[in-house]
């Protein structure tokens, strides 16, 4: 089963790719290329915050639905940014040889070097007045 979700990722892959150039009037993929990485980021994000939610009210179908059009988005934003998916399995197991395969790479070692993350200012950041 997993060879075919591989497979199916490699031929959705392939399709993204080549619809770049396509007439986007007719094509869903080659006008969401056209409309460049900050449009496609926004649809990641998106369809993340869409699978979350579901997951979190226990939707398991639509759980289903909207990580199938997470995967799509994924991939055609890993096709607008040159990255292939040998570039991404090769970082999964990078990570899995470092920390096993359960664990998510710390921020903090990306590349080999720190970086800083601070989160970025919010309602909840600022001080309320007391009522």
């Amino acid at each position: 089963m997993l060879k075919d979700m591989s497979d199916s990722l490699i031929r959705l892959y392939d399709a993204v790719r080549d619809s770049r150039g396509k007439d986007t009037t007719a094509f869903r993929t080659a006008r969401l290329l056209h409309a460049g990485p900050r449009k496609i980021a926004k649809k990641v994000a998106e369809e993340a915050a869409e699978v979350a939610l579901e997951a979190a009210m226990g939707h398991r179908p639509n759980v289903i639905r909207e990580s199938a059009d997470l995967l799509y988005n994924l991939v055609v934003l890993w096709v607008e940014a040159k990255v292939t998916l040998q570039d991404v399995w090769d970082e999964m197991d990078r990570r899995e040889r470092l920390m096993g395969i359960a664990e998510k790479m710390p921020k903090t070692l990306i590349g080999g070097s720190k970086i800083s993350i601070h989160p970025l200012p919010s309602d909840r950041a600022r001080p309320r007045r007391v009522r």
